[in-house]
């Protein structure tokens, strides 16, 4: 990045030296670490360190601390461009994720997961500052479908390399991780040299702000944080504490997700557009409050693993429509409050993100089963909420109890 060129300015620029290129690289950058950390995360904590549910919750407490203290990135954005901040991130995401099988106990694993959670969250908190400060509100649904698409299809090389190598190759954990990291740096470095630094019309506004017409936006975050957290935490160890699944085993599942996301995304983006972000988001959460309530049933009532596959299936394709609540704040936010109230935005998703893995963690040695059933509870909660956007939402309208000029629209 050794030049700054201005948005305006961009669209003169080859299409491959665009913001919108400088999105997707990075979109596809990401899930190279993180995606194939996570998959070999459960195999990983239970074959070699000895895990069980209490220590995973510990892990992922220990990991969404750098979450919750996401709105640090304000302080930082004072004083180093977003887009920098963000490839930096990425490229410590990358590092840590490389070097994740060189410490397999309790103490290591929890070291070097913060290392890669600081790199995830930060990457992720500017990353969507920048997409809805680079992507005008008629693109936006449509292109955010795409860049959701167009991450899956860069795991989807990587998951195809362990289902088809993992026995065949006899592949190691060391080997993928390093793999996997070094992918992402190397794409990372790539983004630092062929990229202009790219600056917009409206200056983001430098310091933590919290606006009581956001407040429906701040409680869809929490909710989410907490239905998250459950299913990333819960879903896929109960794939390999409860049903036995190998890594080529959870890979492949991961892989049938991906290769649904890859066509489904980009139609979600477009169905948002079309029909809203109000009845997008209840349709997600009708379907969650259903697929919990099924995980919950597997415990007591004994079904089995291809059940459980075909709901962590669904799981995966409901979450796509979360795209709809970053168009909902795109169309209800002032320009220069996207960066600000993004990283404020995170760290109230991170809140529950904190102790409530823990919490679970010791439920979950008494009852799996109530994990699942809370998880449901969210999602209810998370419906009632979502009853409140308006059917067309802007700034003035952020809710059905509020109007643009003294306009107040009713709850249909």
């Amino acid at each position: 990045m050794r030049n700054s060129v201005t948005l305006a300015d961009a669209k003169s620029l080859p299409i491959w030296r665009q913001p919108i290129a400088l999105l997707f690289v990075m979109t596809a950058a990401m899930p190279l670490s993180f995606s194939v950390w996570s998959a070999l995360l459960n195999n990983f904590t239970i074959e070699v360190i000895g895990f069980d549910g209490a220590d995973i919750g510990w892990l992922h407490g220990i990991r969404e601390i750098p979450g919750f203290l996401a709105v640090g990135v304000i302080a930082i954005i004072v004083f180093m461009h977003e887009q920098t901040l963000a490839l930096l991130s990425l490229f410590l995401l990358g590092v840590a994720t490389a070097v994740t099988a060189w410490f397999p106990s309790m103490a290591g694993i929890l070291t070097i997961t913060m290392l890669s959670s600081i790199g995830f969250h930060y990457y992720e908190t500017v990353n969507q500052s920048l997409q809805l400060q680079w992507l005008t509100k008629e693109e936006a649904p449509r292109k955010l479908g795409l860049l959701i698409g167009a991450g899956s299809g860069a795991t989807l090389i990587a998951y195809l390399f362990i289902v088809l190598g993992w026995k065949t190759l006899n592949l190691s954990y060391n080997f993928v991780y390093i793999l996997a990291g070094a992918a992402t740096v190397i794409l990372t470095l790539y983004c630092v040299f062929a990229f202009p630094r790219f600056t917009t019309p409206h200056p983001q506004i430098k310091k933590m702000i919290l606006r009581k017409r956001y407040w429906l936006y701040y409680a869809l975050q929490f909710m989410a944080g907490a239905r998250r957290q459950i299913f990333m935490v819960f879903a896929g160890f109960m794939m390999v504490e409860h049903f036995g699944l190998s890594v080529d085993q959870i890979t492949g599942l991961y892989l049938i997700n991906l290769m649904i996301n890859m066509f489904a995304a980009p139609l979600f983006g477009r169905a948002v557009g079309f029909f809203g972000e109000r009845k997008a988001l209840l349709f997600e959460y009708a379907g969650l409050m259903g697929v919990f309530l099924a995980y919950g049933g597997i415990y007591y009532f004994g079904w089995g693993v291809l059940l459980a596959a075909v709901l962590y299936v669904l799981d995966h394709l409901f979450f796509s429509l979360a795209l709809a609540m970053k168009t909902y704040f795109q169309k209800i936010a002032d320009p220069q409050d996207i960066a600000p109230t993004a990283a404020v935005a995170f760290t109230i998703n991170h809140i529950s993100a904190v102790f409530l893995p823990i919490l679970l963690g010791y439920i979950w040695l008494q009852s799996p089963a109530c994990v699942f059933f809370a998880a449901a509870g969210f999602s209810a909660l998370s419906f009632i909420l979502a009853l409140l956007i308006p059917r067309h939402p802007e700034k003035g309208r952020e809710t059905i109890f509020s109007g643009v000029r003294g306009h107040t629209e009713t709850a249909t």
